[in-house]
């Protein structure tokens, strides 16, 4: 065994903490970085990593990578930013969302699917601003919301139910002004 596996000598069918889940996501960015995985292969791996329940689902995603010197750096997708300004952007299909993402949108428009995207942890904070424009967000089918934002002059919609109980949390924090957002649950198919 190595430092890549959660716990050496540990029972593989030992839940895993979110700490052993970045700790293997940290790798796996590191894997990225240096030309090991190809984005997609990284993409594939960190959805598995964040699903994962056991220590023994972990140590397969890491087995084919070599022994690195050291722990990986904080992980490439703890923070992110979409700013659409007098533009319109649309972010859908398969990409990772960072676990904390900023949503911004000044006279203009921003599409995010979260529907497909690759969610690193159980939880993930969406700081949604807009100011005189518009936000679109789909949540995966099984993902439960929590509103915490605030709006002047605007719409703020967020609709479907509380989701599955085993479902990604996603927190909505932010102000909407002169503007509007709009969340809704995906259909996965």
């Amino acid at each position: 065994m190595t430092y890549l596996t959660p716990y050496a000598g540990d029972d593989p069918a030992q839940r895993a903490s979110d700490a052993d889940r970045d700790r293997i996501a940290a790798v796996l960015g590191e894997a990225l970085a240096t030309g090991r995985l190809t984005s997609l292969e990284h993409a594939d791996r960190l959805d598995s990593v964040y699903h994962a329940v056991t220590l023994g689902e972990l140590v397969p995603l890491i087995r084919d990578l070599p022994d690195v010197s050291g722990q990986a750096s904080a992980l490439p997708t703890d923070r992110l930013r979409i700013s659409a300004v007098f533009s319109k952007i649309i972010r859908r299909g398969r990409w990772i969302a960072g676990r904390h993402t900023e949503l911004s949108a000044v006279f203009g428009a921003l599409i995010v699917d979260l529907d497909e995207a690759v969610l690193p942890g159980r939880e993930v904070t969406l700081e949604v601003n807009s100011f005189c424009g518009k936000i679109i967000i789909t949540v995966p089918p099984d993902a439960r919301v929590i509103d915490q934002g605030g709006t002047v002059f605007s719409k703020r919609a967020i609709s479907g139910g509380d989701g599955a109980e085993n479902g990604p949390l996603i927190r909505l924090t932010g102000n909407a002004r002169f503007g509007k957002i709009v969340v809704y649950r995906g259909t996965r198919r």
